[in-house]
């Protein structure tokens, strides 16, 4: 699993407005599989970030992240550029962070700071958004809650990613048996390439699908990152960083 470190999202955290540090989660709180992120989407879009529409000056929570839409792996293509509230661009090198496209786990390590989703995304880069419909026509918002996997950049194309949402919003429209019909006889065809790294990636995730949730796996932390001890590691958090985080983390 990817992981940020405590003293890296320190810095991050006191860049961040006072309402991004809101995020807590309930005593137990589960992020959603990929299959159950898949399932509760409205809209899996492939698209590429084109801008924001800002907020007022002291209210940057309110920018508007554009999206030009490539494909629609799940609901309808939207006609024009998708709005997001709530959502902006990166403003600074030390943030300008990609998500492992080899990695299916593991949310964006900016998933675990501030309000414990994703909300800031590099200009003219290729996301695949797992959406609901928000409040206002024409935008919308995470399909998953804290930590989730809910905006993850990904190649021009969509990568294996995007061939993996697309294979579970598939299998959620299908009654059990033949769901776990197709997503065994999938895992069996990708586990026989074991010559392919990807493929066998791409497998094992398909068979954490098939064992469902993990009750017993690590959760977000139940109170504020604003509120947790300086010397306490909170869940979610490590010493394992990227080498592009570590990177920023030393400057």
């Amino acid at each position: 699993m990817i992981r940020i470190s405590t003293s890296l999202a320190a810095v991050m955290l006191a860049a961040l407005p006072l309402p991004a540090l809101a995020c807590s989660v309930v005593s137990g709180y589960r992020a959603p599989t990929n299959f159950e992120l898949a399932r509760d989407a409205e809209l899996i879009l492939l698209g590429k970030v084109i801008g924001a529409e800002g907020g007022a000056a002291e209210e940057p929570w309110n920018d508007r992240l554009l999206v030009e839409p490539i494909a629609a792996l799940k609901g309808d293509l939207p006609d024009g550029p998708v709005k997001l509230p709530g959502m902006g661009l990166v403003e600074r090198d030390g943030f300008r962070v990609l998500s492992n496209p080899y990695d299916f786990t593991s949310a964006h390590p900016l998933s675990f700071i501030g309000g414990c989703v994703r909300y800031m995304f590099p200009l003219g880069g290729t996301v695949l958004f797992f959406l609901v419909p928000d409040q206002t026509p024409g935008s919308w918002r995470p399909a998953g809650g804290p930590f989730s996997r809910w905006a993850e950049d990904v190649p021009e194309g969509g990568g294996p990613w995007a061939a993996l949402a697309a294979l579970y919003a598939d299998a959620a429209d299908l009654p059990e048996g033949e769901r776990m019909a197709l997503l065994e006889a999938e895992r069996a065809t990708l586990a026989s390439r074991g010559d392919d790294p990807i493929a066998l990636l791409m497998a094992a995730d398909i068979a954490r699908q098939i064992a469902g949730p993990d009750d017993g796996a690590e959760e977000g932390p139940d109170m504020p990152w604003s509120e947790w001890p300086d010397d306490v590691p909170p869940p979610g958090a490590g010493d394992a960083v990227p080498d592009v985080m570590r990177a920023a983390e030393d400057e």
